[in-house]
């Protein structure tokens, strides 16, 4: 997907907020109080909803949604495999954190950029000169999230290596997401060798994250801040200006994509939407779109009111 955005830091109040979450405990049983029965029925309308909303797509449409409080689910297609364009860079993203936190790699490790490396589509260093600028791995890192870059995003793949970001999936039991190809590899397309995840295990990897089950909490913080960067997305657009979203979009011909953690004051949640055979790509990206505005209505109605529902801000 090709994005343009301007670079800056999200604001101090954010920041805090996104190391703050670290802090949060994860519910346990018994920590919640009793279900409201009128709660569960705005729970079912939303489930509803999202299901219609999918059989109805013209191709074929998954989602799933996790209540990072409570643990609920919903989910409509949410274990069929996708394609996952530039999605695919959050794991790619984690896994270089990873390797920071074991010490195998520094952050501030400069790659010196050559011809050689440089690919097409999305991104600004296919235009860079032939040897003329090195840059650090975090500042690749910034590039392929928020400009969705292939170039650094190989270059950190070659880096990181292939089988370790597959590793770092593995070890958290996601069976099916798998980085399989490098960026704007038209061979590997034509083979049919995508890169791969369901709506499920993406939701599932952000809640990991978010809870600090994959990296320490100074590595958390340092992932959600570069997904937090500003970007144009679906999932975006679906949300009010002010709401934090940590999140990366993807889209090639046919495929649309987007899996981020909404930081929703009182209430965060994680959402992947993965939409594929899509008759048209600007329809699906509108569909998800939609499914965010439903999602997030959802949630600040739960955020704003008491256990009865009565709005208390």
């Amino acid at each position: 997907m090709r994005e343009a955005t301007i670079f800056r830091k999200p604001k101090l109040t954010v920041f805090l907020w996104l190391c703050g979450v670290l802090a949060l405990p994860t519910p346990g049983p018994g920590q919640q109080a009793a279900p409201n029965p009128l709660a569960a029925v705005l729970a079912e309308k939303l489930q509803q909803k999202l299901e219609r909303i999918a059989a109805d797509f013209d191709g074929v449409l998954g989602v799933a949604v996790q209540d990072l409080q409570s643990g609920q689910a919903f989910q409509a297609q949410a274990d069929a495999v996708f394609p996952q364009a530039s999605s695919i860079k959050i794991p790619i993203l984690v896994e270089l954190h990873r390797q920071a936190q074991q010490g195998r790699i520094h952050l501030r490790e400069r790659i010196e950029l050559r011809r050689n490396q440089m690919t097409g589509g999305s991104g600004v260093l296919q235009r860079f000169g032939d040897g003329t600028s090195a840059l650090a791995l975090r500042d690749l890192a910034v590039l392929m999230i928020v400009l969705s870059d292939n170039t650094a995003t190989n270059i950190l793949i070659e880096r990181l290596g292939m089988d370790s970001v597959n590793a770092l999936l593995r070890d958290s039991g996601l069976t099916h997401t798998r980085l399989q190809r490098r960026m704007m590899d038209a061979e590997a397309g034509r083979a049919s060798r995508e890169n791969l995840s369901t709506p499920r295990e993406m939701t599932e990897l952000l809640a990991r994250l978010y809870h600090g089950r994959l990296l320490d909490a100074e590595h958390t913080a340092q992932v959600l801040e570069v997904l937090s960067y500003p970007k144009p997305s679906p999932l975006r657009t679906g949300l009010p200006a002010h709401i934090p979203l940590a999140n990366k979009p993807g889209g090639i011909p046919g495929v649309r994509c987007d899996s981020g953690l909404v930081l929703l004051e009182q209430r965060p949640y994680v959402i992947s939407v993965m939409t594929t055979y899509a008759a048209d790509d600007e329809t699906a990206e509108r569909t998800i779109a939609e499914i965010s505005r439903l999602v997030y209505s959802y949630f600040e109605r739960l955020a704003s009111a008491n256990h009865f529902g009565a709005r208390q801000r």
